[in-house]
């Protein structure tokens, strides 16, 4: 059975919309480092096959980590940073972490099983994006990168993911296959749910959900987001003083009570939204009595107007229409 905080995560997680890019598919043999960082953009490495070791310096106030990376793993890094990966345990000089050497040569296929050389490593590397603000405010409460282990009893079900990415990553063909990106989207969702359940994990979001103080509250507001909650009211919910509960959950969240409450209700408002409600009814549905006061505080956490959400929706689904099409075409 599902606990609370999982619950409330799958509810939250669902309100994001990723957009990923394969950056490239290949291989590296021999002395090689290869990184996605300098493009202003959060990314991914996918190992296909072989291992390697994926190198972070110092940041933030934490010290360097080498953590070596076997077939099946995977590390998202949700925002541009300084790391390399490389067939080295050790990690290169701090002048040398941005510096890429080697060669990316194309992945090797035996009736149409991946193969290759023996040391080397198979990877797909790449980016992705939010869609929308509302996605960068859930993804301000996250840690800065995520590694994905193949051997995790969490992430069982992201494996027939991976082994679909592997499938498709030795298609041949000028282009890679576009069904990398949506596959890529899908085994980070997973990576996501995983955090959400560990025990280590503290900061941001999934520490309020974990917080038995706290949790009770989160399901309260995503069960009725149009009741009138105000800081004090959860307050009471809470059973603590106005003063006490705004401190203990600012230095658990990270952020004021009423810009959670803010960003839980634009994520049920746009959903509404997507389905083809109205900006009037999606507004009476999360505690709005006023269509503009609404839609200013939709556009400051989401970035998007109101409207454009449902336009935003019928974009995506069209973008992945034509590519299904497309694939079937070239057959």
């Amino acid at each position: 059975m599902l606990t609370t905080a999982e619950k409330a995560a799958d509810w939250l997680l669902s309100g994001l919309e990723l957009r990923s890019t394969l950056f490239h598919v290949g291989q590296y043999c021999g002395d090689y480092r290869a990184s996605t960082a300098g493009h202003q953009r959060a990314s991914f490495h996918l190992v296909l096959h072989g291992e390697c070791w994926l190198h972070l310096p110092p940041r933030n106030g934490q010290p360097a980590a080498s953590t070596r990376l076997a077939e099946g793993d995977a590390v998202f890094l949700l925002h541009d940073m300084i790391h390399c990966l490389s067939p080295d345990a050790l990690p290169p000089g701090d002048s040398e972490f941005t510096v890429r050497t080697g060669t990316m040569t194309p992945l090797e296929a035996e009736n149409g099983t991946l193969s290759g050389n023996a040391g080397g490593v198979g990877l797909a590397c790449g980016f992705f994006e939010y869609r929308s603000d509302l996605g960068e405010a859930i993804h301000g409460l996250l840690p800065d990168h995520i590694i994905a282990r193949h051997d995790d009893v969490k992430l069982a079900g992201a494996r027939v993911v991976f082994e679909l990415i592997r499938t498709e990553a030795i298609r041949t063909g000028d282009a890679p296959s576009p069904l990398v990106n949506r596959l890529a989207d899908l085994l980070f969702f997973y990576a996501l749910r995983s955090v959400a359940s560990a025990d280590d994990f503290a900061p941001g979001l999934w520490s309020v959900m974990r917080r038995s103080e706290f949790a009770p509250l989160v399901n309260a507001i995503i069960e009725h987001p149009a009741q009138e909650w105000t800081t004090h009211s959860m307050a009471t919910f809470c059973h603590m003083s106005r003063a006490r509960f705004c401190r203990q959950f600012a230095e658990v969240s990270g952020q004021p009570p009423a810009q959670f409450l803010a960003m839980l209700r634009m994520k049920v408002a746009a959903e509404m939204l997507r389905q083809g409600a109205s900006t009037l009814d999606a507004a009476e549905q999360v505690g709005y009595q006023s269509e503009s006061a609404f839609a200013q505080a939709f556009r400051r956490v989401t970035g998007l107007h109101p409207g454009a959400c449902r336009k935003e929706r019928n974009a995506s689904a069209a973008h992945i229409a034509t590519s299904i099409e497309n694939r079937v075409s070239a057959h």
